[in-house]
């Protein structure tokens, strides 16, 4: 990569993102333009869309944004760099000790929004709607409900103390008013037992023995937060999912996030419960199988 400065002269500011786009392709950075421009946008302290203005204009290059591109090239997640990740209309703070939200993720907390905005939604606890979020990481979707349902009473679980602990500073510092419990899901929430209107949940569920294609994800999220505790990767889910049918009254709504390679066996597996009608599965924005839904049986 082009060192920091030329002899005789200052680096424009897009000859840095150029020489960051080229870097982070070099490592095989599929969204190298986005990045660079991100990370720019950090060492500034400004949006993505003044950098780019800024590109434009000639501005020189700051200091500090070759260290944070190198970085990056060695698969740091952006996240991880910048202490942010954006997750539908919210900007949360992540870093090491828990799971980076990803955009497929925004799926399983759409699902369960627009199902508290529809009619079929507002039939259970009318104004107030009870959720609960299993396994919530970053609070990434217990937060996403609250913020898109404000009328909703949302609470969400997390095992890992790390986890717990930057979901509680997600939801302080964005001020929704959200129950963040510190606490196994599979026994989560005895005081709301068939109580509740919709149960969502993105569990872990990477097969064990399988390794990530992503450095980002192998190497820097949390293993708690990954492998699903079978060869299939569906021990863990199943566990949530049953403790989601306790929760949810009857007609109540779940969705789970999942694997491509699960689109089939985890409807399946809830299917063969007998504790669960209307199961449908979801592709993502890629066209991959990725969010199960789920209705509580009478």
């Amino acid at each position: 990569m082009t060192s920091g400065s030329v002899t005789g002269s200052v680096r424009s500011l897009q000859a840095a993102v150029r020489d960051a786009v080229q870097a982070l392709s070099i490592a095989g950075i599929d969204s190298a333009e986005f990045d660079a421009v991100a990370l720019a946008a950090h060492v500034l302290r400004t949006t993505p869309s003044e950098v780019r203005k800024q590109m434009v204009m000639g501005a020189s290059a700051p200091d500090g944004l070759d260290d944070l591109v190198a970085e990056r090239a060695r698969r740091v997640p952006l996240q991880h760099l910048t202490g942010k990740a954006g997750f539908r209309r919210l900007d949360l703070s992540v870093g090491p000790g828990v799971f980076v939200p990803r955009f497929e993720t925004e799926l399983v907390a759409g699902l369960a929004i627009s199902h508290l905005q529809s009619d079929s939604g507002s039939r259970g606890r009318g104004p107030s709607p009870l959720v609960v979020d299993l396994c919530t990481g970053s609070g990434a979707i217990a937060l996403a409900i609250k913020d898109e349902v404000p009328t909703a009473e949302v609470h969400g679980v997390e095992l890992s103390d790390l986890a717990h602990a930057w979901a509680i500073r997600n939801r302080d510092d964005l001020g929704l008013d959200v129950d963040i419990r510190l606490g196994d899901a599979t026994l989560a929430f005895p005081d709301l037992e068939a109580a509740v209107d919709v149960v969502a949940s993105n569990p872990p569920y990477i097969p064990v023995g399988s390794v990530p294609n992503d450095p980002e994800v192998r190497d820097h999220d949390p293993e708690v937060a990954l492998y699903g505790g079978s060869s299939d990767g569906l021990r863990i889910p199943l566990e949530v999912a049953a403790r989601a049918a306790v929760l949810l009254r009857a007609g109540g709504f779940f969705v789970m996030e999942h694997a491509d390679v699960q689109g089939d066996s985890l409807p399946t597996a809830l299917w063969a419960t007998g504790v669960w009608q209307d199961i449908q599965d979801h592709n993502d924005l890629n066209g991959r199988p990725r969010a199960v839904t789920a209705v509580r049986a009478h």
